[in-house]
């Protein structure tokens, strides 16, 4: 009886195989896609918008018509917790993905042409790593109040990528002594286009895992500077700004605080577990571009 032919796996197939492997993983995905679901179709199936007042109804508790109850002022919580989860999201996400794409090209940049670019760009790296981030972010966030919110998003993102470049640069200079970059140089191939065509696709793995925790570190951020007034301002709304004006009355009006804050822990959770299992499943993987299986286990 002849013996069935191995299978070749991807390493994407392989990826994807040993990440569904971990039930943490796997839950933190379904629950950061409900999450997402919840937030950008939760809104629709509420008559209420967030920034609609009931005069007839000032801090009562959940009912028929205000499922998660009514503010001080009349405002519908589940409508706010709707936006809020909607603008921590939104700007979790692209705040973790404009600073693992600035530190993917500021590290891949040093580490590719080494010399005075690389000592520029590092010294710029070090001095950012030593100012204190959270008080420029607290000092200058109401310089942008009633502009928009993507100014917020760029400062978020402007303070999260350097400890990244420094791993992304020790990766490039690695790499630049390969057999396909020096190939691409000898072939006479723009050092932009060896930079985001040889060694950023073969940093995918670092920047996808990074991309995935900054969601969450983001979104804490956000959360804590919006806590203190210094993130979204009103008349918008995010689960830091509910988290803030719920908290002193937590004890006696629960309905105005435990929601946005079950939604934020989830939320974290998630991304943190759907984090780990990418790590976890590409470390696996590290260093194997195949895999030897046969058809029946393929399948």
């Amino acid at each position: 009886m002849t013996a069935p032919e191995p299978v070749t796996l991807g390493r994407g197939r392989i990826v994807l195989r040993r990440f569904l492997r971990r039930k943490l993983a796997v839950a933190g995905l379904v629950i950061l896609v409900l999450m997402f679901a919840l937030a950008f179709i939760g809104p629709y199936l509420s008559s209420w918008n967030y920034k609609d007042q009931d005069y007839n109804n000032f801090l009562t508790g959940p009912s028929a018509t205000h499922w998660f109850g009514t503010t001080q002022i009349g405002s519908d919580v589940y409508a706010q917790t709707m936006r809020g989860l909607q603008k921590s999201l939104i700007i979790g996400l692209l705040a973790a993905v404009l600073s693992t794409g600035v530190a993917g090209i500021v590290g891949a940049t040093a580490g590719y042409f080494g010399g005075w670019t690389d000592r520029v760009l590092m010294w710029f790296v070090d001095l950012l790593l030593v100012l204190p981030s959270f008080l420029i972010l607290a000092i200058t966030s109401p310089l942008f109040h009633g502009r928009t919110w993507l100014l917020f998003v760029i400062l978020l993102a402007a303070f999260n990528w350097m400890v990244t470049a420094r791993m992304v640069r020790g990766l490039a200079r690695s790499l630049r002594e390969r057999e396909f970059v020096t190939a691409a140089e000898v072939m006479g191939v723009h050092p932009l286009r060896i930079i985001t065509r040889h060694l950023l696709p073969n940093m995918a793995s670092l920047l996808i895992i990074d991309a995935t925790l900054n969601v969450g570190g983001t979104i804490i951020a956000e959360t804590s500077l919006s806590y203190f007034g210094f993130g979204v301002q009103p008349p918008d709304v995010s689960l830091g700004t509910i988290i803030a004006d719920g908290t002193d009355s937590a004890l006696n009006y629960p309905w105005l605080f435990y929601p946005a804050g079950v939604l934020l822990i989830l939320t974290v959770m998630a991304v943190a577990f759907v984090g780990d299992g990418l790590r976890d499943a590409m470390d696996d993987a590290a260093g194997t571009a195949s895999s030897t299986s046969t058809p029946g286990d393929a399948a």
